[in-house]
């Protein structure tokens, strides 16, 4: 494909929806939010939710996301939300499709859509939620709990922090309040480093 065809954002993402669907018969989802947010949040991949709606971070985690934002003073319309990966990974499991981590192929694969999406965009600071966005923008293996904050992905200026699905999987009502108190702070954290 030709970065010409892409002079937009809506160009950009009329052709992810216009790919062909995979066997499991998954929906692409582009990422929402306008051009020139000062901050990208790239998360790993949709959710099941996120699949059927065909909108990111719209799940549990995406409400949870939206908490924290809200607790943090950053507005997500004026934001930029989207995933590393454009599809639902899932294993089907009786009626329930339960998510499955990408592969680094499929990371891969999907990193050229992801750099024209964020060229586009031009955000000021784009946050890695997680391992998987982590790699993907550095292109490289990151362990996010040594290396969260403050990151540099190639000329982009950055963030590295936890996905809001891990905060949902925390053991007890304690760990999830400290968990969801430091992600609140990271997110203040980014909201600082904007101009």
């Amino acid at each position: 494909m030709s970065d010409a065809s892409f002079a937009t954002l809506d160009a950009l993402n009329a052709a992810l929806r216009a790919t062909e669907p995979p066997e499991d018969e998954t929906q692409p989802v582009a990422g929402e939010g306008p051009v020139g947010a000062p901050i990208a949040f790239v998360g790993e991949q949709p959710g099941d939710e996120e699949d059927r709606q065909g909108r990111p971070f719209v799940g549990p985690a995406g409400r949870l996301f939206d908490r924290a934002l809200a607790e943090a003073g950053i507005e997500r319309d004026h934001s930029y939300v989207t995933n590393a990966v454009k599809r639902f990974k899932f294993v089907q499991r009786g009626k329930r499709r339960l998510h499955r981590k990408p592969t680094a192929g499929e990371i891969a694969h999907a990193r050229w859509w992801l750099e024209r999406e964020l060229n586009l965009v031009h955000p000021q600071i784009v946050v890695a939620l997680g391992a998987t966005a982590a790699y993907a923008l550095a292109e490289r293996r990151v362990a996010v709990k040594r290396e969260r904050g403050p990151f540099v992905f190639g000329r982009r200026r950055g963030y590295v922090t936890v996905h809001p699905s891990s905060l949902l999987r925390e053991p007890d009502k304690t760990a999830r309040r400290a968990a969801f108190d430091a992600f609140v702070a990271d997110l203040r954290a980014v909201q600082k480093m904007v101009d």
